[in-house]
């Protein structure tokens, strides 16, 4: 049961850009609608994001929670699971958080720029076979049958559900999508960020740039952690949540950052930062994907993760 006091949505960021110069042309809206002159040329912005908000009617602590999006995904990924059951947000406000749920840069409803000349390169989306392998749901042989690792928790008949949920990405938007969620911490003031894999890079930076702001950090197996900096002073004294799911061991490229996932948690302990690091297969985490959010028993893992709100609220991190 969600009992919410207001909820709405806000865009944030951006840049302006003024087109000149090029020519109309004429195009067609729909049938027996009559064609239109249409002109390029005028004022946009770009870079944008996105931000929906949900305020409880009896919040269980002062302190929002920010939900960020991993690669190729939005905050769609938050809502529900692929076979239907609720998601981290459900669950999050029936708790009682009060919880932004963000599309960054060039995701969902944040839009993306169709200008000539402002992003370079190509969109790229990710496919099936590519999911399959990199979220660790099975080997790469399985991904024809969606057969999975023994003891997989993704909910692997909902794969075509969830494949419905990738949208276009760029390589080249790093650094506005950074400046456009640093915009989205700063419009909602001291927070939790809570972000997932390539999310994890921009919550990192948020949290070394805003330290009077972000208050905690949650990152789900994140990449891009701090950019291969060392662990930033500015989280010292602060609750740190990493979480780190199964069969790392499977391909070589989560054997390399699950070792900087572990080293990372260690360099933060060590900088002072009060750091949980929650990974399988202890934890509770066995049998966990790279999408925690959506496997099947998602809701104990958001169990713990509101266990470690609290306890972080009561020991006086969080309002």
């Amino acid at each position: 049961m969600v009992d919410l006091a207001k909820f709405g949505s806000f865009h944030v960021g951006g840049r302006p850009v003024r087109v000149a110069g090029q020519p109309t042309r004429r195009i067609f809206f729909a049938d027996a609608v009559p064609d239109f002159e249409y002109d390029p040329n005028g004022d946009f912005v770009i870079e944008q994001a996105y931000v929906q908000y949900f305020v409880p009617s009896r919040p269980v602590m002062q302190t929002p929670l920010v939900l960020l999006h991993g690669g190729g995904l939005t905050g769609a990924m938050w809502e529900t699971t692929p076979d239907g059951r609720p998601g981290w947000l459900n669950h999050l406000l029936a708790w009682g958080f009060t919880t932004y749920v963000v599309d960054n840069v060039e995701r969902g409803r944040a839009g993306w720029c169709s200008l000539d000349g402002e992003w370079d390169g190509q969109p790229l989306i990710r496919s099936g076979q590519e999911a399959w392998t990199l979220f660790r749901f099975g080997a790469e042989d399985g991904y024809g049958t969606r057969t999975p690792f023994d003891g997989q928790r993704f909910p692997t008949d909902s794969f075509d559900a969830f494949m419905r949920g990738f949208v276009p990405r760029w390589t080249t938007t790093g650094e506005a999508s950074h400046a456009a969620f640093q915009d989205v911490v700063r419009r909602v003031g001291p927070c939790v960020v809570i972000c997932h894999s390539q999310g994890g890079g921009f919550g990192c930076r948020a949290a070394e740039a805003l330290p009077d702001l972000v208050r905690g950090l949650v990152a789900i197996e994140p990449s891009g952690l701090f950019d291969g900096r060392p662990s930033p002073v500015s989280l010292g004294g602060k609750p740190v949540l990493l979480m780190l799911g199964d069969y790392t061991d499977a391909y070589p490229v989560w054997q390399e950052l699950a070792g900087i996932i572990r080293a990372t948690a260690a360099d933060l302990e060590a900088a002072g930062a009060s750091t949980t690091l929650m990974a399988a297969p202890d934890d509770g985490l066995a049998g966990h994907s790279h999408m925690p959010m959506m496997d099947r028993g998602s809701d104990r893992v958001a169990a713990r993760l509101k266990d470690w709100l609290l306890d972080h609220k009561a020991a006086g991190c969080f309002d």
